[in-house]
């Protein structure tokens, strides 16, 4: 592993000149023309409220869009809602669904690996943030077979495919259409343009940046992803990176209720109102094991490194390895009970299939016997003419 890392820090790959462009222009401009002009001419309301409304329809479009909806498919959306969310997301311009979706599902597969991670932190923290996307590295080559289900959705498609004239018409239209309606065209793509691209791009690449590096780790150490309430507050909820990376198909990220986490609140909202549907929950059950195990790994290390005397530290293990059984036992009480539960459920399934299958038995016979009788319905006819036929040629 020591050698594929040294291996990968010394990996020429070619300049990736979009980004790298894109990256460095509307920085530059956000940190001298942005304050300059404020302080020339200032902005008004109306370009501090565009400046919050966009600032905040591309963020959410990417975590409750891209990353939830899409990549993870922690629950279903509406058409419309679809649409809004890939609009805004071209507009928080971090490529098209399919392209992020498939990186990100990467990500979650390979996480903390050097070679397969396209933004591993343990390439550094500069790398994970944005230095991933300056080079054209091996690691994060495009490979959209994982995305299969993606490009059934023909929003998704649409948006992969017109890319470019949404990016245009969102990022520079919009900010030029209210510019000109508010009398101040520069003054409006300067913040809401530039300066929202800008805080949009890096409040995301945080997330693979610092929420791999800062912050605890209360739901599993198999990987460097942190849960970090500071990081929660300015990257719509997706400061909870602990919890998502072991529970990543859970619509929430912020699972307890006090938890800022608006990303869930709006998916939530959107579920009341008929606009979303299938949110995925983890059992809180599952949770609560996840936290425990954690505990456990915390005291036995606690106890390893202990200066205590040895009788204290003998005891204290025993309480914990009793615990620790108390634990395993009612584990297995909870998978007893869930496969009694699902055996429950097939058997329902059965006898409402069964159910099923009689009522379209009965529902067959009784098609049968409406055939049989409109068919005797029909002879008695057949005969009335008959009869009414012999009769006059009898009187013949």
């Amino acid at each position: 592993m020591q050698e594929s890392k040294q291996a990968i820090k010394q990996e020429e790959a070619p300049i990736n000149w979009a980004p790298t462009i894109i990256f460095s222009v509307t920085f530059l401009i956000s940190i001298t023309a942005v304050p300059v002009y404020g302080f020339m001419s200032g902005y008004d309301a109306v370009e501090w409220i565009t400046f919050t409304l966009m600032l905040a329809f591309c963020g959410l479009s990417i975590t409750a869009g891209y990353h939830r909806l899409w990549s993870h498919r922690a629950y279903d959306a509406n058409p419309v809602v679809r649409a809004f969310f890939a609009f805004w997301g071209a507009c928080a311009l971090q490529n098209t669904i399919l392209i992020w979706c498939s990186g990100h599902r990467k990500h979650h597969r390979h996480v903390d690996d050097v070679d397969n991670d396209p933004y591993s932190i343990n390439r550094g923290l500069w790398f994970a943030h944005i230095g991933w996307m300056l080079r054209n590295y091996k690691s994060g080559e495009v490979d959209l077979n994982n995305t299969q289900d993606l490009q059934r959705d023909k929003i998704v498609m649409f948006q992969h495919n017109h890319y470019v004239p949404l990016v245009v018409a969102s990022n520079v239209g919009v900010p030029l259409l209210l510019g000109y309606l508010n009398g101040d065209i520069l003054g409006m793509l300067l913040l809401a343009g530039v300066l929202r691209l800008v805080i949009s791009h890096h409040v995301t690449f945080f997330i693979n940046s610092l929420c791999h590096a800062w912050g605890k780790q209360p739901y599993t150490n198999t990987n460097t992803a942190k849960d970090n309430f500071l990081l929660a507050l300015v990257t719509y909820g997706e400061g909870y990176h602990n919890f998502h990376h072991y529970f990543q198909t859970d619509y929430r990220n912020g699972v307890r209720w006090w938890q800022f986490d608006p990303t869930k609140w709006l998916i939530s909202a959107l579920s009341w109102v008929g606009l979303a549907r299938n949110l995925k929950r983890v059992p809180n059950f599952k949770i609560q094991e996840a936290m425990l195990q954690m505990q456990f790994e915390k005291a036995r290390k606690q106890l390893s490194l202990s200066r205590l005397p040895t009788p204290n530290v003998e005891a204290l293990r025993q309480t914990l390895e009793a615990e620790y059984q108390q634990f395993m036992d009612t584990l297995a009480d909870w998978k007893e009970l869930r496969g009694q539960w699902v055996q429950q459920k097939r058997e329902a399934f059965e006898e409402k299939k069964q159910e099923l299958q009689a009522k379209w038995q009965q529902a067959t016979i009784r098609t049968r016997f409406k055939e049989m009788e409109y068919m005797l319905k029909m002879q008695r006819k057949r005969m009335q003419v008959f009869n009414l036929s012999f009769a006059s040629v009898a009187a013949v």
